[in-house]
This record gives C-alpha cells, structure tokens and sequence, in this order.
C-alpha cells in the first residue's frame, strides 16, 4: 500500500503535469502540436517561431512534460539536452504504445531511446603550488569545444568554428559570458580562438538574425545582453573602427532585432524588445518569443505559475525574459523584492540593457564612419543621442546618484540600487558628474570585502547578496577606469582578486560566483548548485591580474588600497 506521503507526491506532479499540458497548448496552439507530433517520414528538425528548430518541448510534447514533472533528472537541463536515437514521431508512437507510468519506467524508457548527456566533469583541482594564472592558462583546453555539426533532432546548435563553454552543465557556449572569457583568452596568448568566437557569433546573426542565450534550440527564442560589438573591439582595440566596419552587415542585424516594432510605436505602448517612453522616446527592456515554461527548468517554471496566481502565459514570457537578462534571477525583476513569484521583467526598462545598445549604437557610427557612410553614421550618432538623452530622463536619480531601472507599466523609477548603475560608465553613456556620483553610490551601497555585490539585498536569489560575479566587477572596474575613478576600481579588483585567490588556494577551482561578503567560499542560491570552471571568472581574473599585477596571491582585504567610504 503506498504511504500518503508518496500520494500526495504523485498528486503533485499530476497538478504541475497537468497544468503545463494546459499552458503549452495554449501558448503554443494546435499548429505546434501538430508538428510536435511529427511525421515518420520526417528527416529534418521541425521549423518553429520565425522558422527557428522546435525545441525538445515541443518535439516531444506529453513525453517531455512526463519526464521534466516527475523529475526524472536531478537537473532539468538534462533531458532538453539529450539526443534522440530515433525521429521524434517514432519515439512519441513508442511512448504512447507503452505506456510507461512509473518513475522508473519512464527513466528507463529514456534511456533506450535517448542517449544522455554526459555526467558533469569539472575541471581538474590545481596543486596549490601552481599559480592562478597557469592554472586558467590549463584550463582553457578543457574548456574549448567544436561541434561544426550536430546529430540529427539534438538541441545542439553547430557552430563552424571552436569556442569556449562556460563549465560544468554549461556544455555549450553562451552570449553574454563569451565577452568576459574572451578578455583571458587574450591575456593567455589565445588570440585565435577568440577570433573564432567572434566569427561563431557573426554566424549566429546571420543564421538566425540575433545571437541566442546559448547554443541550444531552446534558447532560441531569446537572446543575452548584447556584447557582441564588445567582442568585435576585442579584435582591434586600437582602432575598434577597422573591427567594426568588417562586421558592419552583423551589428546592424542584430540592432534590427532589438529594435524590431519600434516604428510607429504609440507612447506608453511596448512591442517585443522596445518600449516607447510617455514621451515618444524609445528604450529597451528584455522579452522572448515564447510565453511556455524553459525546457531547461520545466518544473520550477510550471510551479512559480501555479503559486503567482497570475496568467501562466504571463509569467512563463516574464520568468524567460529574466533569463535573457543574464541575471536569472534576482531582486531586480520581482515586484515584490523577497518574492519571485511576483516576477513582471517584461514590465521593466533596464539600466544595462540600455547601456549596451547605446554602446551597440555607436559601435555601428564608428563602423559606418570607416565605411564612409555618411548618412549611416549621422543616423547612429541621433540615436544614440536620443538614447542617452532618454536615459537621463528615465533611469537617472540625481537625488539618489545612480541608474535606476524602470517600470514603464506605472511610470516610475525603481528606486533600488544595483551593479546595473555602473553599466553606463561602462559603454561611456554617463556624464563625468554622473560617474563621479555613481563611483560613491557603488563604494556606499554595493562595495563588500571581496568585491561588489550584485545587489545589497539578501533574498535567496543568486543576482543577490552576498553574491559577487565576475562580470559585475569587470564592468564597474573598466567603466570607473573611463572615468578616472582609479581609487574605486583598484578597491575592487583588488578584493575580488583575493576572493578569487581565497577559493582557489583552499579548493584548487574557480568557480562562477563568490560569496563577496564572507570572502572565503563559493557563492550559492539559484536553480542549480554553483559550477566549477569558470569561464568568465578565468577570463576576468586574467584581465585584472594584467592591469593589477601588484594585487596576486592571496591575503586580507587589509593589504587592498582603502576607499574613502570606509567599508
């Protein structure tokens, strides 16, 4: 006889089953069904949204909510992951003939007809003798993948040229973390692969018209902060312009998908990626095409809709819009800052999404200047004027000296400090007034004995205190450098070097974030346990050890230069 503890367990993943069913036909309608469905005679991968590949979602519909809502996998990452041994219909006709209503039965049906990614490998641990800096220069290859093609209906995108992944369950490469590993690749003599990377995402714009969250069907529908004409710069960084105007016909792709809608876009009104302020002006806030649960964390996403109470559409659009953010998730993004399920990203302009296409923008000047575009190049200098101007008015707090994200639904600031008040410093968006009042707001608020913290609050989410993150320090140190901030930034790096240091002399890794405020350990929250690597924090680390070579080895934040604020 079955405990009622393992009854209410099946009545549970039966509710969340159930309403997933309801919210994917819903959202995806009876056209997508039918091509989850299939047909036997089918060779090639079924086109979705704007002819993108389905995602395992959809390709395999009630099979796939059986197995992400019984958890079948520790992580759900791991069954959107996995290649088909057989056409989708074919294993859709199998599932459906047998049946299998057992967990067990289920993981094993799995099993027979999908071959499973491989059992996360971290990286080797590093002897204490070896250097940091030797020890990413080792890792690099362990992290460098090449996957010219991919096996017929696996999520895999192809990439022509090899790059890096991240780490851990981060099997394939990624957009916005790219940029930050990039920096170390440079620093370790790896130009090459670099300027592969950088022609995998030129081949990514072109293929697919933007650079997706990662190279998985399922993160097609949405892309990452838009780093790519930082990436380019990296190629040429004494005359960015020669870079630019050799990837000219990608920058402006991948403007055009950002800025898809805007013509013609009433006031107060948002399309897609583009929100049209009260006064006509025109800024950007996150979006993706699809409003259905992440393939890559199906349970978690069917649950927080079943506890918001909201339309499930709304919230699945909200909860992957978060995650085209990079910041997934965080304070930032809920209406009520210790409550995810209050989750409304849709609803926000953000600081850093709008620094970076000003960055976009005049990236696109420089490249239409070289080209000897005239007109091009006076277009792109308006916009991003008009941008920095609409910047001021609707993400500026002279009153609290900081950026300030935006919810455009209530017209109103969001009146909560985070790492994003540093991103205009960075793409040079900020007055010298502004930087100057910013550099004291982020050493006051943010500034902790091992770096910058993403935000101040402590809420569980990983985009939160005591979190620190590698990309979060490159930004304010690069953007306070701009600036001729060089007391802040040499703070920071300092103690994010030695946060850094701390951990790897007492585990031998480098991991993807760090608990800044303790300063001896890894950091923790989110979706899935912190992973081993890493590629940003190798990259980040190698940067600043070039610019702060005085600040290696590890020690107290005591032996770091003070900052006037006194923390």
């Amino acid at each position: 006889m079955r405990s009622e503890g393992r009854v209410r367990s099946e009545r549970g993943w039966l509710l969340v089953a159930a309403f997933a069913v309801l919210s994917l036909m819903r959202a995806s309608g009876p056209a997508a069904a039918r091509d989850a469905a299939g047909d036997a005679a089918e060779t090639r991968p079924a086109l979705g949204i704007a002819g993108i590949p389905h995602s395992p979602q959809t390709l395999f519909g009630d099979l796939f909510v059986a197995v992400q809502s019984r958890q079948i996998f520790s992580d759900q990452k791991t069954f959107p992951d996995a290649v088909p041994k057989l056409a989708p219909a074919q294993i859709l006709a199998h599932f459906r003939a047998e049946g299998p209503a057992s967990a067990t039965a289920l993981n094993a049906f799995v099993r027979a007809y999908f071959i499973l990614p491989r059992a996360v490998v971290t990286p080797p641990s590093a002897a204490r003798i070896v250097p940091i800096n030797e020890h990413i220069d080792r890792l690099w290859p362990e992290l460098t993948r090449s996957t010219p093609s991919a096996p017929p209906y696996s999520s895999l995108l192809p990439l022509p040229e090899p790059y890096v992944v991240p780490g851990g369950r981060f099997r394939e490469v990624y957009y916005w973390d790219s940029y930050f590993t990039m920096l170390g690749l440079l620093q370790s003599g790896r130009r090459g692969l670099v300027q592969s990377m950088v022609q995998d995402f030129a081949y990514f714009i072109d293929t697919y018209g933007h650079v997706p969250n990662g190279a998985r069907t399922y993160y097609l529908s949405r892309s990452q902060p838009p780093f790519f004409f930082e990436m380019v710069a990296l190629l040429d960084p004494d005359d960015p312009g020669a870079a630019f105007v050799k990837y000219l016909p990608e920058l402006k792709r991948e403007y055009a998908f950002w800025m898809q809608g805007e013509s013609g876009l009433a006031a107060g009104r948002a399309h897609r990626h583009v929100v049209a302020m009260p006064d006509g002006s025109i800024l950007n806030r996150y979006w993706d095409e699809r409003d259905t649960p992440r393939d890559e964390a199906f349970f978690q996403d069917t649950q927080l809709a079943l506890a918001s109470h909201r339309a499930p559409r709304t919230v699945y659009r909200d909860i992957r819009a978060a995650a085209e953010s990079g910041w997934d998730f965080g304070s930032r993004w809920f209406a009520d800052p210790q409550d995810r399920s209050t989750i409304d990203t849709t609803e926000i302009v953000p600081v850093d999404l709008n620094s970076l296409m000003y960055g976009l923008e005049n990236a696109v000047r420089a490249g239409c200047e070289r080209a000897a575009d005239v007109d091009c190049s006076r277009e792109f200098a308006q916009r991003a004027a008009r941008r920095r101007a609409a910047a001021d008015r609707y993400l500026w707090s002279a009153a609290h000296a900081a950026y300030f994200d935006y919810r455009w639904t209530q017209r109103a600031p969001i009146a909560r400090v985070s790492a994003a008040t540093l991103y205009p410093l960075f793409t040079s968006m900020a007055s010298t007034a502004q930087a100057s009042a910013v550099s004291t707001t982020a050493g006051k608020l943010l500034l902790e004995p091992g770096g910058l913290v993403t935000t101040p609050l402590q809420t569980g989410q990983q985009w939160d205190a005591p979190n620190g993150w590698a990309p979060i320090q490159w930004i304010a140190v690069d953007g306070l450098r701009r600036y001729r901030e060089d007391g802040l930034a040499r703070t920071i790096a300092c103690r994010w070097m030695r946060t850094v240091d701390t951990v790897y002399e007492r585990t031998g890794k480098l991991v993807e974030k760090y608990d800044v405020i303790r300063t001896d350990r890894k950091g923790g929250g989110g979706e899935y346990p912190t992973q081993d690597g890493f590629g940003w924090t190798n990259g980040v680390m190698q940067e600043l050890e070039a610019l702060y070579p005085s600040s290696k080895g590890a020690g107290s934040t005591a032996s770091c230069p003070g900052w006037q604020s006194g923390k």
